[in-house]
C-alpha cells in the first residue's frame, strides 16, 4: 500500500484501541472500545439493540468512519491502521475483510455465480471489473465455494429466486471469495428461522476454522452464541462489559448486558 508504512505485527488479526464513534458531537455510540482478536475461532458480539454492535462491525471495515482510535488489521504478516486509510489504500485493505450482511446485499438480477464472483472485484483492474472479466481460477474457486455452502446446483439461478437462508449462503460464499484475513457478519441470522440460523452460524464457524481466520458475528441469539463461539463480547451503552469464554457468561453478566431479569426465565 502507498501512503502508509506497514510494519510486521504479532498482535493477532485485529486489535482495536480506544475506538470512539459519534454521529453527533458529544453523543458517542462507541465509547473507547479496546480488544484484540487473535487466531481462529468465532467471536460473538451480543447486547441490546442500539448499543453499538453494528456500528462496531461497520467501523472495522470502514463502512462507517470512526471518530477516533485505532483499528489495526493484520494480513499477510503486516499490520495497518484501518482508521487512517483513505482512497486506494483503503480499498486494498478492505478486500481482506469479508463482510456478511443482515439484508444479504446481493444484486438481485444477477445469478448466484455472478454474485459470488463479485467478491473478486477488488482484485481486478477498473476495466476488467467493469466488464466482469474474471480469471478461470476465480470461476473455479466460485464453483468450489458454492459446493461448500451447499448451493452448487443453484449457480445459474437469479438471486431473487432464492430463500433467505440461501441468499445468506451466497453472501458467505461472496465474502470468502475475497480470501479474507478477517470475516465479519452483521446480524446474519436476524431474518432467518431457528433451524437455518443454526446452519448459518455453524457454516461461519466451520469456515473460520478451515481457513484459519477469525470470524466476528454480531448476534442477538445468546444461546446460539454460546453454542458456537470460542469467545463472547457483551456490549451495553457503547461499552464492553463482558469479554470471555461462553462458559464464563453467567445470568448476572446477562443482566448487566441487557438489564432486567424477566427475560432470563
Amino acid at each position: 500500500m502507498t501512503g502508509q508504512t506497514l510494519t510486521p505485527s504479532s498482535c493477532g488479526a485485529l486489535r482495536i484501541e480506544q475506538l470512539v464513534k459519534q454521529y453527533r458531537p458529544g453523543q458517542p455510540v462507541l465509547k473507547s472500545i479496546s480488544f484484540a482478536v487473535q487466531g481462529t475461532g468465532l467471536t460473538s458480539i451480543i447486547g441490546p439493540s442500539g448499543t453499538g454492535k453494528s456500528t462496531l462491525i461497520r467501523c472495522i471495515n470502514r463502512l462507517v468512519d470512526p471518530t477516533s482510535g485505532k483499528i489495526m488489521l493484520q494480513a499477510d504478516g503486516q499490520a495497518v491502521d484501518m482508521a487512517q486509510l483513505k482512497g486506494a489504500d483503503l480499498r486494498r485493505a478492505r478486500r481482506r475483510i469479508g463482510m456478511v450482511f443482515q439484508e444479504y446485499n446481493l444484486v438481485e438480477r444477477l445469478t448466484v455465480m455472478e454474485n459470488v464472483l463479485t467478491g473478486r472485484l477488488g482484485y481486478l483492474s477498473a476495466w476488467r471489473a467493469w466488464r466482469r472479466k474474471f480469471d478461470e481460477a476465480d470461476i473455479q474457486q466460485a464453483f468450489e465455494l458454492l459446493q461448500v455452502v451447499g448451493l452448487a446446483t443453484f449457480a445459474s439461478q437469479r438471486a431473487d429466486a432464492l430463500s433467505g437462508g440461501q441468499r445468506q449462503r451466497v453472501g458467505i460464499a461472496r465474502a470468502l471469495m475475497q480470501q479474507p484475513a478477517l470475516l465479519l457478519a452483521d446480524e446474519p441470522t436476524s431474518s432467518l428461522d431457528p433451524k437455518t440460523s443454526v446452519e448459518i452460524i455453524q457454516l461461519l464457524h466451520e469456515q473460520g476454522v478451515r481457513r484459519g481466520i477469525p470470524v466476528m458475528v454480531n448476534i442477538h441469539d445468546v444461546e446460539l452464541a454460546r453454542r458456537y463461539s470460542s469467545r463472547i463480547i457483551g456490549m451495553t451503552g457503547g461499552h464492553v462489559v463482558f469479554d470471555g469464554a461462553p462458559g464464563e457468561l453467567t445470568d448476572e453478566h446477562l443482566n448487566t448486558i441487557y438489564g432486567g431479569r424477566a427475560w432470563l426465565n
